[in-house]
């Protein structure tokens, strides 16, 4: 049996850029390096895929999507889910086992799986028009891959606006060397839910958005009493950690692991017990600011890599960003709350340690006000940061648009779905890449590169999706070790729908 560690799952990584091919000297343009590009079914996609430390093993799930009704709090919702759960129940591996896991499609329109954070092959990455061809109603595709990147991660659709439905769970993957010692873990997937309420869903929602604020006379103006709502939009929300404008989407409801804050979730265990627990964004337009009263909280982990441990009082959670905290839980009954960021709302589970009754349902503990750490004030574990090296290959990705007239797109370009590789960011297999934020509209937007786990800085942390603020530039740079076509955007799933799109494309 093959031994394994985080390293060696890198280093194998790195070994597979060299498969028979070789670095171009010099750095691109927007065009990039010339030549065709590689397919999701190309050799070289088999070649990197057998270089991956593999376990031997294999596990097999299945993935039912189909029309369900949930209970949020005593409402009765109709939306879509995995196996009539929120969330879909949690799939865990150990890193290089293999999963192979059959989607059933029985909803009425087409579907994928993208699964979010891990550098699989990429004719499994779940991309309709890019990966692969939407699965259809009533049919069934099986994903298999091998699971080499351990931490937090989840999955979820990557057809229109589904993921703003209840089609989301956790993916886990172990560490056979995990370092952290714990008694308990707990995975909290956070929410913004609309969907099914008062007959919303989120098609709708996309249909209101799309006419922007210049249309249906509703102005740019913020109110002078917080957010107010417009129908489906949100106007005046507004938050300093994300420099401004807050998001553009009025939910009635967020949940803590699939429960509201009227019903909350309870999690249970001893006084003195460490716990680690896992948090996913899996909202569409809401940042989160999770804290839990009467505790501080250790930073191990964000998008499943390892950082150099912060203790801080609350951490700040994009959509698709994922937070590893350690906690030592004190004797009583402690609010775990998910403050919707610059909303005036909030979501909350209960943690029980010992008696006494639960905390009301719109607490806020005074920890949401004490220090709250941005990513990119992390710094990457030591095992797990880049070797220092000149990009051979550097893209400045500006983020432009407004929500005046939603037109949100990557360089001035809305991503073109007949056309997905045209304005594509090429890269060459080995290469030291570097990508450019540039952030020049005046709202904040997380930014998802499938694939791959970039460094952020010099000695940030590494991770697959990072927050940019309005106005800021922020520097990242990844190994092409992964070859294929893959999405970067901007993981608000309404920015991404109307164009806030792109490709990342290898060169054959």
């Amino acid at each position: 049996m093959p031994k394994f560690s985080r390293r060696s799952f890198i280093g194998a990584g790195l070994a597979v850029s060299g498969l028979g091919l070789t670095a171009a000297c010099g750095r691109s343009g927007a065009s990039g390096p010339s030549g065709a590009l590689v397919k999701p079914t190309d050799p070289i996609v088999d070649a990197v895929e057998k270089e991956r430390p593999a376990s031997g093993k294999e596990r097999a799930f299945t993935l039912r999507a189909a029309e369900t009704e949930l209970d949020l709090g005593g409402r009765t919702v109709r939306t879509w889910s995995y196996g009539d759960a929120l969330p879909g129940r949690e799939l865990r591996l150990t890193a290089g086992d293999t999963i192979k896991a059959t989607l059933e499609n029985r909803l009425p329109d087409p579907t994928s799986v993208h699964w979010h954070g891990l550098a699989m092959r990429n004719d499994m990455d779940g991309v309709p028009s890019v990966t692969q061809a939407p699965v259809k109603p009533g049919e069934d595709f099986t994903y298999r891959f091998i699971v080499d990147t351990p931490g937090t991660h989840w999955f979820h659709p990557h057809v229109g606006t589904q993921i703003d439905r209840g089609l989301y769970a956790p993916i886990i993957v172990e560490d056979p060397d995990e370092p952290l010692a714990y008694d308990e873990e707990w995975v909290v997937m956070l929410d913004d839910w609309l969907d099914g309420v008062d007959g919303a869903t989120p098609d709708d929602v996309l249909d209101e958005v799309r006419g922007g604020m210049d249309h249906g006379g509703h102005g740019m103006g913020h109110g002078d009493e917080g957010p107010m709502r417009m129908g489906a939009m949100l106007m005046g929300a507004s938050s300093d950690l994300l420099g401004g404008d807050a998001g553009d989407v009025y939910y009635p409801v967020h949940l803590v692991d699939g429960r509201p804050g009227a019903d909350p979730r309870t999690f249970s265990a001893k006084p003195g017990a460490r716990v680690r627990i896992r948090l996913v964004n899996a909202g569409g337009d809401t940042a989160y600011r999770v804290a839990l009263g009467g505790h501080r909280m250790t930073v191990t982990h964000t998008d499943g890599y390892p950082v150099e441990h912060r203790e801080v009082d609350a951490v700040l959670l994009g959509m698709g960003e994922r937070y590893d905290v350690l906690v030592t839980l004190e004797d009583g009954v402690f609010p775990l709350v998910a403050l919707a960021e610059g909303k005036d709302m909030t979501g909350r589970a209960v943690v029980r340690t010992g008696s006494g009754e639960a905390p009301k349902e719109d607490v806020r503990p005074d920890e949401l006000d004490g220090e709250v750490v941005h990513a990119t004030e992390l710094a990457a574990d030591p095992q797990v940061r880049l070797e220092r090296r000149s990009p051979e290959t550097e893209h400045e990705i500006e983020l432009t648009g407004s929500m005046a007239a939603y037109d949100w797109a990557l360089n001035g370009r809305r991503f073109d779905r007949e056309d997905p590789t045209r304005g594509a960011f090429k890269v060459e297999q080995g290469q030291r890449v570097r990508l450019v934020f540039k952030n020049s509209t005046k709202m904040w937007h997380p930014m998802h590169l499938h694939g791959h786990t970039f460094q952020v800085g010099k000695d940030g942390p590494r991770k697959d999706t990072l927050i940019v603020l309005p106005g800021r530039s922020v520097e990242v740079e990844f190994d092409a070790d992964n070859p294929g076509r893959w999405l970067v955007h901007c993981h608000n799933i309404y920015h991404g729908e109307v164009g806030m799109m792109g490709l990342v494309a290898y060169t054959a």
